[in-house]
């Protein structure tokens, strides 16, 4: 009897992207280190992995191709040329024209890019491009409404945002107080935020923001508020973050966990927009856009 080749094998049973997706998620706290961090940046890097060839992609995770092929075969691929051809399916089917919108960045990249700071302020500019693009392409109308909606019906917004978060988690604040929202930014001052969470309680919403490597307080808050049954609406990198396992709202930017100089635009414009969409709510009765009062507005109204 002649010997299947592995490229003639079928596929498994989860050749499909949210499948396999789910998968990952389930066995990822079973899997060891090396399985953990090809899980999180094939999950985190969909379009990365459908595009780049298997030594690229190594480098770019940090794990040596064989370590890749494992990966593949413990979820039931014959190798790793076949679980790719599920994120080949899913780009081609989810986002027509990425691929050579990436393509042409990375050429405009290469052609342009100079030494020095303006080289680098390029190269971060390409990138982000890319990450609002896919932003864009992986946000859906259902959750920024469900995430806007928990939000004006809530007694009080709690928001925890710590380390490179901080600067998001203070701009929704600003925001919201502006939009005469009960809220609270809990905090690190005297290592008290986890207390100041037991008192969040169903009726209320915590907007929990982290990335890898994600803050152990705010961890700790999102645990404190599923026990307490408060809803959370989480922004965080992947279905494999900490957060995302109670969130009654998950919003997730993907993002490259090994670069130095990872940007805030992408989560940014991301909190703005929920912040539009919760303004939207509470000004169903105006006519036009909806209006986000600010301090300095109202400073010159005044005068």
């Amino acid at each position: 009897m002649p010997r299947i080749k592995q490229s003639d094998q079928p596929p498994p049973k989860t050749a499909n992207y949210e499948t396999l997706v789910n998968l990952i998620t389930e066995e990822y706290p079973k899997l060891s280190d090396r399985f953990q961090q090809v899980a999180r940046y094939i999950t985190q890097n969909p379009n990365v992995v459908a595009m780049q060839s298997v030594n690229a992609i190594s480098e770019l995770c940090g794990a040596h191709p064989s370590i890749l092929v494992r990966f593949a075969q413990h979820f039931g691929f014959a190798g790793f040329k076949q679980l790719q051809s599920v994120f080949q399916t899913r780009l081609s089917t989810a986002a027509p024209g990425y691929r050579e919108r990436i393509s042409a960045l990375d050429v405009d990249l290469e052609k342009n890019k100079r030494k020095g700071n303006l080289g680098f302020l390029h190269d971060l500019v390409v990138r982000d491009i890319a990450t609002l693009q896919e932003l864009l392409n992986t946000t859906t109308e259902e959750s920024l409404s469900r995430a806007a909606r928990a939000m004006k019906n809530a007694n009080t917004i709690f928001i925890a945002g710590q380390l490179r978060s901080e600067p998001i988690a203070k701009f929704l604040r600003y925001v919201l107080s502006m939009l005469q929202c009960r809220v609270i930014l809990l905090d690190p001052a005297g290592g008290l935020a986890p207390e100041m969470a037991k008192v969040m309680g169903k009726k209320d919403v915590l907007v929990a923001i982290s990335f890898r490597h994600y803050a152990k307080e705010v961890v700790t808050i999102a645990d404190v508020a599923a026990e307490n049954g408060t809803p959370i609406v989480a922004i965080t990198d992947s279905q494999l973050s900490p957060l995302a396992k109670n969130a009654a709202v998950l919003f997730t930017i993907p993002e490259d966990e090994y670069s130095f100089s990872r940007s805030l635009a992408a989560p940014m414009c991301l909190t703005q927009t929920i912040a539009v969409a919760l303004a939207a709510l509470l000004q169903e009765d105006q006519k036009g856009s909806p209006e986000i009062p600010t301090v300095t507005g109202k400073q010159r109204r005044k005068s």
